[in-house]
């Protein structure tokens, strides 16, 4: 569908529209919601969704490149300007799993249905790990991450961890607060990621998280 130029009303109605259809996908499923029940929830005119969308999968479409959009955008907010780079890997990795926590119900159906818009899932995907393994290499030079493995499997397992834990708390099966998954999360990223205890032990001082307790 060719982008249209929106007025601020206009831009206004599509987002009713993407807010009316993220309501429903959440509370019924992507495969139960139709478009009558988008453009009722929203208010608007069935004549009107056509005029922003092509169909249902457009919408969805749309929806899940934005939440990686914004994703983005947390992840590089969260990064102190000039730090080091595993500093920018453990701020991002811990502001990965607020924003999906805080999103749950979203990403939680972005599993569920990726098959409605699989390109799209997997480009957001792509993108996380790209990013973090510019990150790596960044490190590499910097001589906060190891050498000794390569940068695409350290960003690939980097990103797989904070995807699995956000997972595991999202669905209930870790009872732990999200403070301290966060803490817990980017204490294994830099232990995984640094060339020795110092290095991790410094980037973890620097973004704020304490050393775990040991029992004894």
């Amino acid at each position: 569908m060719t982008d249209r130029h929106l007025t601020s009303q206009g831009a206004e109605r599509k987002q009713q529209l993407l807010d009316a259809a993220a309501r429903l996908f959440t509370e019924q499923g992507y495969a139960a919601t139709r478009v009558v029940d988008i453009v009722d929830e929203a208010g608007v005119a069935k004549g009107l969704f056509y005029w922003y969308f092509e169909n249902k999968e457009a919408v969805f479409r749309e929806l899940a490149t934005n939440i990686r959009q914004r994703l983005r955008r947390h992840q590089r907010a969260a990064m102190t300007e000039g730090a080091p780079a595993l500093d920018h890997i453990l701020q991002g990795a811990v502001a990965s799993l607020h924003f999906m926590a805080e999103h749950a119900h979203f990403f939680s159906l972005l599993e569920v249905e990726a098959r409605a818009v699989p390109d799209v899932v997997r480009r957001g995907t792509e993108q996380h790990i790209a990013d973090v393994r510019a990150l790596v290499i960044e490190g590499q030079e910097d001589g906060t991450v190891t050498t000794g493995e390569p940068s695409a499997a350290l960003a690939l397992a980097a990103v797989g961890m904070v995807g699995q834990f956000s997972h595991v708390h999202r669905t209930g099966r870790i009872d732990m607060p999200l403070d301290e998954l966060g803490a817990f999360v980017a204490r294994l990223v830099a232990r995984m990621l640094a060339p020795d205890d110092a290095t991790a032990r410094k980037a973890l001082a620097a973004v704020g998280v304490a050393e775990a307790a040991t029992s004894g």
